[in-house]
């Protein structure tokens, strides 16, 4: 795969686009290196980029025991009735932590990864780690929220793949879950946090912060931990919403089929297979639907337009840029997660209703005492920032509504560190109520 263009389209406007490394497709901030962009006339010079040969993609990206460890410490928090009636036993939390707890315990922050995040937020890739920390210009000694000062828990959530119980952990029959994994809500994710926070010896979150996937369960933290014992000082909920909307459901449904239909899934007992038996097409495929909503229609114009990959002709059997893209993304993806995890996070998401059995989102949004920050992203298509401007509005203890301009659409929480960063350090030096 070509180092992906930064600039976009002949005659577009100059705007800085991240490149993607050609080794491991991590994004590079505005201004730093960039390569050839994709139908460039040094990209041309050999034959197609899908001439490359690649290893087979494994069965699973999951994190299985015996794997290198890396930052990852576990903790067995017991078993968990959910709320589809199933009973889960055993659940092991993956986590990493940075920084020292303050004596009185009054330092702890915790932060919440997205669909498919983990908790690396910070730090090198490496052993145990596929990719760099995924947060780390916002976390780390010096950094918005600096370790220096805080003590940071990121946990990989109930129904993952990088260490925490999911489908590819093993059963109590010692084989892996696989389709018996039961469904799982956002509730209950949070429940198996709660108790992670109980064997950590915290009773109170000076701040829990989370976007997307991990902003719905900061949104339900905000109401489970005081109701459990666990005081919550502070929370921010960037590029979320209060309830999964219909457009979102929508956009989420051609993924799980994608999944599903691949005959390599098995129905979701696929984990004896050989390498590339797995169900990769199935799953590059719905990280391709779902890559195309985290990015802005102007970006994939401006960067992509109708440029021909390099050494391919579309008018043949060759593709555009964009899809070069798309197919990279999707590769990429399946050789780092799980098929199954990537089903049941995202059925969890469409459980996501913050009003349910509570009056509503508005009466539920009332309920929350913590000091909150709401960060939208103006270019959002699929957590619109009409879906953050309910959350502001509703919450009493709310600022204003605060707005990332990006031209990444939903990724600008990834991206736009240079608003993102001083609006939290902002928020946690002003609102966040720890004594120094």
């Amino acid at each position: 795969m070509t180092d992906l263009d930064s600039r976009g389209a002949l005659g577009a406007p100059a705007v800085q686009w991240p490149t993607v490394s050609p080794v491991n497709d991590d994004l590079l901030s505005p201004g730093a290196r960039r390569g050839p962009r994709p139908g460039a006339a040094g990209a041309r010079s050999g034959s197609s980029s899908r001439a490359r040969v690649k290893p087979p993609v494994p069965a699973t990206g999951a994190w299985r025991k015996g794997d290198p460890v890396g930052r990852r410490q576990f903790a067995d928090v017991g078993t968990f009735d959910l709320e589809s009636g199933a009973r889960l036993p055993d659940v092991r939390v993956a986590y990493e932590t940075w920084g020292t707890l303050a004596p009185d315990g009054s330092n702890a922050v915790l932060v919440l990864h997205a669909l498919t995040g983990d908790s690396h937020v910070s730090g090198p890739a490496g052993p145990g780690h596929a990719t760099a920390g995924w947060w780390e210009s916002l976390v780390g000694p010096g950094a918005p929220i600096d370790t220096d000062r805080w003590f940071v828990v990121a946990p990989n959530v109930l129904g993952g793949c990088q260490g925490t119980t999911g489908p590819a952990s093993p059963a109590p029959d010692g084989r892996p879950w696989g389709s018996r994994f039961p469904r799982v809500t956002t509730r209950d994710q949070v429940a198996v946090e709660i108790e992670l926070a109980r064997s950590l010896g915290i009773s109170s979150w000076a701040f829990v912060v989370g976007a997307s996937m991990g902003g719905h369960r900061v949104l339900e933290w905000a109401l489970l931990g005081p109701e459990a014992g666990i005081d919550v000082v502070s929370i921010a909920a960037i590029a979320t919403a209060a309830q999964t909307t219909g457009d979102q459901i929508a956009w989420a449904h051609p993924q799980l089929g994608a999944v599903r239909a691949d005959p390599g899934f098995r129905g979701g007992d696929y984990y004896d297979a050989a390498d590339g038996e797995g169900p990769h097409v199935g799953l590059g495929i719905a990280r391709q639907i779902a890559h195309a909503t985290y990015r802005s229609a102007r970006e994939l114009d401006e960067r992509f337009g109708r440029l021909p990959q390099g050494g391919e002709d579309p008018f043949i059997d060759g593709r555009y840029a964009v899809q070069s893209y798309l197919d990279h993304h999707g590769d990429k993806l399946a050789r780092r997660f799980d098929a199954n995890s990537y089903v049941v996070l995202t059925e969890s998401m469409l459980t996501h209703d913050l009003g349910r059995d509570r009056g509503g989102v508005e009466a539920a949004l009332a309920q929350i005492t913590a000091h909150a920050l709401v960060v939208a992203v103006d270019t959002d298509r699929l957590f619109l920032p009409a879906d953050c401007a309910r959350i502001a509005a509703g919450i009493p203890g709310a600022e204003p509504l605060r707005t990332l301009r990006s031209d990444f659409g939903h990724d600008g929480f990834l991206i736009e560190f240079d608003q993102l960063g001083p609006i939290v350090a902002d928020f946690l030096g002003e609102r966040a109520g720890v004594r120094d």
